[in-house]
């Protein structure tokens, strides 16, 4: 009897342990259920936002100080040949017939080997106008513009005022005159062409 009873028993058990399993079919307690709160994704929606602003933003400011930065140094390019140029129109048109060499040192300075050898050569012909008129002249500057530049090759337009005397014009004469000087960056700024001289020197 007692056996019975506990077989009954077990067989109970048994089915009771078989209603608790799931059934195969059943997902209803395997379901998850996310809940996020909205302050959460405001918040990362923010961060995004800034992020992606902090990023625009260091990316235009890089591409605005690069940008200023060559125009800095276009700029100080500029300034710097317009200088080289005056400096050479300056001394070119300062000249006193009693020192015909130092002038021609003066009209050499700074220029390449081969216009350098050009003023050698043309030395003696300046030398036979220079010396009869008695000429003597000095100039005051006015301002010099970069015309072009070009891989490092700089032409610049120097303007002045050139004031002489000779013994055709005891009294003086002022004229502008206006040197176009070509120089070379690459070349330690080297002055490779100069037009206008002649505007400066007399005339036989």
């Amino acid at each position: 009897m007692a056996t019975a009873t506990d077989e009954k028993a077990t067989d109970t058990g048994k089915a009771t342990s078989r209603v608790d399993e799931p059934e195969p079919g059943d997902r209803s307690r395997t379901a998850v259920t996310l809940s996020i709160r909205l302050s959460t994704v405001l918040t990362a929606l923010a961060l995004t936002l800034l992020l992606a602003g902090a990023l625009t933003f260091g990316l235009l400011w890089r591409s605005a100080r690069s940008e200023l930065n060559h125009r800095d140094t276009v700029a100080a390019g500029n300034r710097h040949a317009e200088s080289v140029a005056m400096t050479y129109a300056l001394g070119a048109s300062a000249i006193d017939f009693h020192d015909v060499k130092g002038w021609l040192t003066r009209l050499k300075a700074g220029t390449s080997p081969e216009l350098s050898a050009k003023f050698d050569a043309t030395a003696p012909q300046l030398e036979q106008i220079l010396l009869p008129l008695q000429w003597t002249s000095k100039a005051t500057p006015q301002s010099a513009t970069v015309t072009s530049e070009s891989g490092g090759v700089y032409k610049v337009n120097a303007y002045l005022t050139v004031d002489s005397t000779s013994v055709q014009t005891p009294d003086g004469v002022s004229t502008t005159v206006t040197y176009s000087v070509t120089i070379d960056r690459n070349n330690n700024w080297t002055i490779t062409d100069v037009g206008g001289l002649h505007s400066a020197l007399p005339t036989k």
